[in-house]
């Protein structure tokens, strides 16, 4: 059997086509051994195989474009199908259009949209098909957006298409993510001209044709051949449906069932709130595990333990003892019902109370559990990370510390001999079980809970952070595919002036690409098992990193990963004179010491600096990185004198234009961030200035882009197709301008904020101009609500109040509910696909729902590494649920903006 593909691509000089399918003769997958395809003109690729072998199921191909450079992009979905097993079938011919990623309907085709948002199609559409049992066309179109009892029809010229009649037009019947047509058409009826339209099947009416131009087929037909055409999308407006969603941590939940600590549990309440409000979407912070010192350090969402375990905080104590142990929980009600009367979480004691009954419950169970089929089967799912976590948090505990490179045993993972430590027949199991244990009855818990949820067609949207947690036990099972020597950050902004330091290592992306980024794909298949979406947090990370030396404490002295340098022989090349010792050293002169320390420069320069030569200093060499001076403060007496000294050694050794790389021998360089804002800067004549200016802006804004961007597209495309989910990604910060391109290619929902516009030369950004496939959102965890940032500067408010709200009057003090309600409905007007709201801001639309101190609304401070994430709502989820008056009016909001 002969088959001969045409796709229907416009490409540019240099780029080649291939094929790629589930048969020998388009290579069975492998990338390698594609089927190359030849240009024929300006609108069609061509290439043609002979099936040989036998076929046990259909063929399945899409195809790949390759670059002049070597970089590849497939196409996006998997769907489409050769039907080889007519009898007497000789020749198929195919006429394909190229699925671009970024289209919009594509979103449409993810699981959460076909199994929870989107109507299912008529099921009667099967039976009015217009196909024919003898066929020489099969016609294909894809078209998500149908309402109900909408079909999709066809229509064109001569008998075999109806002669354009719109009476009877021919009905298409769905068949997988196709609408699909079979058709006997005679030789003499070519070429056809045909339009795809939409029709009524309850009311028997044909209601409109697609938009565009008509399709125009040319051919014929011959005895034992098919021509299959996969026409992409309908041409229908794609960009109708909107929704709107709540968001908030699981821990910042409250009920009257909870224990000091919002639960997995919990969020069925919150599913029913939801329900009743017309969101159509619940998003959560990370849920997996963040037990490293068992302090309140821990309660750092993002610092995970194990991208895999989720956290025992979360454990509902009661569905895990079940009627049978109900007893051991009773003695407990008392302290439960004293945290819950507490503000805020009290994450010490919470944990240790309930580590302690699940310790117990474990005890009393552990024969019937390790005999149970349902626990053989989950562990049998999951043993691949399951195990080395069950041991990693065993060492932990024996040791101490999660800083595995202290352990005196183990310290290295060798997975046979932690098989052996695992064993039941090892005196540690009963540890080991009880990790066990616990990630079980999570596990039933949060399915539980999100089953509940898509019970009543509500999406759960995760949050998959970009780090990992130094100690962790990833990084303990598989440190090469970490760069253990460096801590990942971010640059400084508006929200922490000095930059980030998350202290997490860095990936070795290299390193994880050759296996095909398995870790990642694990990961998300992990997500896939409670989750119908996720966030990728700091997405910016996937183009570059903001990579931290380990000498450094504060994130100002990072630089971007991967990254193309600065090279000495540039500055000469443009008549900049170049002092190594005054553009990649700290400088320190008398003027730069008063700056900083006032009358007390004389103690820090007798203790801390010695002076060169040129009436310039240097720091002493116990005292010349970040990393020193914080060791050395440590040892002191904590008082706000030592850390003003602190601080200001810290920004005495920030006080650098450039970075130089590692051994480079003084030839390669970075520039430092935010350069400008440094005294060494602004201490040179003002013609250097401008030409070193002009060089930081070349550097971070202009060489890096389309280097950044084949990083991105080297992972991120591949990641994507890993997963069904619907991919949304947090692209704040500092953006290249690469950045949006790329995410609206592969189709990745992007993240904008009103008070945080990605134009530089906008103060708001304009919420009726946001992309589609986006999300808008008033605030993030990151950030004050409303409330809090209406007060935080009170030009600014005013400006917003003006232009933005349109109210010429001066704008009050604090944030009224109906200020915060003219917020919230200029974002469920804007054009984006989904609008995402903290409970927060949603509360503070109610006088007597918000509450009454809006500092205590906030959940992160970025610029406190240290801070406590104890955020916890005021008023339970059972009060909010009976708040009638407030959930009618946000349902009615919701509904006439069309979410």
């Amino acid at each position: 059997m002969k088959v001969h593909f045409y796709l229907r691509f416009h490409t540019q000089v240099g780029q080649s086509l291939f094929i790629s399918g589930n048969i020998d003769a388009l290579g069975n997958d492998d990338p390698a051994n594609v089927c190359p395809a030849a240009y024929m003109d300006t609108e069609f690729w061509h290439a043609s195989i002979e099936l040989t072998e036998a076929l046990t199921g259909p063929v399945r191909y899409h195809y790949i474009l390759k670059n002049e450079d070597g970089t590849i992009r497939v196409e996006w979905g998997d769907d489409r199908m050769l039907e080889t097993g007519r009898p007497g079938l000789e020749e198929i011919q195919v006429i394909d259009t190229w699925n671009h990623a970024g289209e919009y309907e594509n979103v449409f085709f993810t699981s959460p949209f076909r199994e929870l948002l989107l109507p299912g199609h008529d099921k009667k559409a099967r039976k009015r098909s217009a196909s024919t049992k003898d066929y020489t066309h099969i016609f294909k179109i894809k078209a998500p957006l149908l309402k109900k009892d909408e079909i999709v029809c066809l229509a064109g010229s001569g008998n075999a298409l109806g002669d354009w009649d719109t009476g009877t037009p021919l009905l298409m019947s769905p068949e997988g993510n196709w609408w699909t047509c079979r058709l006997n058409i005679p030789k003499e009826s070519f070429p056809i001209v045909y339009k795809y339209g939409v029709y009524n099947g309850r009311s028997k009416k044909f209601l409109y044709f697609e938009e565009g131009e008509n399709r125009l087929l040319h051919g014929d037909a011959q005895e034992n051949k098919i021509n299959i055409l996969h026409d992409g999308f309908i041409h229908l407006p794609n960009n109708t449906w909107h929704g709107a969603g709540v968001a908030v941590p699981v821990f910042s939940l409250r009920s009257k069932k909870s224990f000091g600590v919002g639960e997995f549990s919990d969020l069925k309440l919150l599913v029913d709130w939801a329900k009743k409000t017309g969101l159509r979407l619940v998003q959560i912070l990370p849920v997996n595990d963040t037990m490293a010192t068992h302090t309140w350090l821990d309660s750092y969402p993002y610092a995970t333990i194990s991208a895999f375990a989720l956290h025992p905080l979360y454990l509902n104590l009661e569905k895990c003892a079940g009627k049978k142990y109900a007893a051991l929980i009773k003695p407990l009600r008392k302290k439960q019902k004293e945290l819950n009367e507490l503000p805020e979480v009290d994450y010490e004691e919470v944990m240790r109370l309930k580590l302690s009954a699940v310790r117990e419950l474990y005890d009393l169970q552990k024969e019937e559990f390790h005999q149970s089929a349902d626990w053989l089967f989950f562990f049998e799912e999951n043993k691949d990370w399951l195990v080395p976590y069950a041991a990693f948090c065993n060492l932990r505990e024996k040791n101490g510390t999660a800083d595995f490179t202290q352990w005196k045993t183990y310290n290295v993972y060798d997975p046979e001999a932690i098989g052996k430590y695992v064993s039941r027949k090892n005196r540690n199991y009963d540890s080991i079980g009880l990790q066990y244990f616990m990630q079980y009855h999570l596990h039933l818990q949060l399915r539980e809970a999100t089953d509940y949820a898509h019970e009543h067609g509500i999406l759960v949207k995760g949050d998959i952070p970009i780090g990992i947690y130094r100690y962790s036990c990833d990084a303990w099972v598989a440190p090469g595919l970490y760069h253990m020597d460096f801590q990942a950050g971010a640059p400084p902004d508006n929200f922490a002036i000095k930059g980030q330091n998350w202290g997490f290592p860095t990936y070795n992306w290299e390193q994880m690409g050759k296996d095909g980024f398995s870790w990642w794909k694990q990961r998300f298949k992990q997500m896939s098992n409670y989750f119908d979406a996720f966030r990728i947090d700091h997405i910016l990370g996937f183009f570059r990193i903001w990579s931290i030396p380990m000498n450094a404490v504060e994130g100002i002295l990072g630089y971007f990963v991967p990254v193309i340098p600065v090279y000495r022989n540039e500055f000469s090349e443009r008549n900049i004179w170049f002092d190594y010792e005054r553009y990649a050293r700290p400088f320190i002169n008398e003027a730069v010491l008063w700056e900083l320390f006032n009358h007390q420069a004389g103690l820090v320069k007798e203790q801390f600096l010695y002076q060169r030569g040129d009436g310039q200093f240097s720091l002493k060499e116990p005292f010349d990185t970040q990393r020193k001076v914080e060791a050395h403060f440590a040892e002191q007496e904590i008082t706000d004198f030592n850390k003003w000294i602190r601080q200001g050694l810290f920004d005495l050794i920030a006080n650098t234009i450039l970075l130089e790389v590692e051994g480079s021998g003084q030839q390669q360089f970075h520039f430092r961030i935010a350069m400008e804002n440094t005294s060494s800067f602004r201490f040179l004549e003002w013609n250097t200035q401008q030409q070193l200016r002009e060089r930081y802006v070349d550097y971070f804004y202009r060489r890096q882009d389309q280097f950044w961007q084949k990083e991105a597209m080297e992972k991120l495309p591949a990641l994507k197709r890993a997963t069904n989910m619907l991919v949304f990604g947090e692209d704040l910060g500092m953006v290249p301008a690469c950045v949006p391109d790329t995410m609206k290619q592969l189709g990745i929902l992007s993240l904008e904020i009103q008070r945080m516009p990605k134009d530089p030369t906008q103060r708001f950004s304009h919420l009726s101009s946001a992309p589609y496939l986006s999300v808008v959102t008033p605030s993030t965890h990151d950030m004050s609500t409303i409330r809090g940032w209406w007060e935080e500067d009170r030009a600014l408010t005013q400006k917003f109040f003006n232009r933005e709200l349109g109210l010429a009057a001066e704008a009050p003090p604090t944030a009224s509910p109906e200020i915060v309600e003219a917020v919230v409905r200029q974002h469920l007007a804007s054009p984006a696909m989904w609008c995402i709201f903290q409970l927060q801001d949603l509360l503070g639309m109610d006088a007597h729902l918000r509450r009454a101190d809006v500092e205590a609304e906030r959940i992160n401070v970025p610029a406190d590494p240290d801070f406590y994430w104890r955020y916890r709502l005021h008023l339970g989820l059972e009060k909010l649920q009976r708040a009638r008056d407030f959930n009618l009016r946000l349902a009615q909001m919701i509904r006439e903006n069309g979410r």
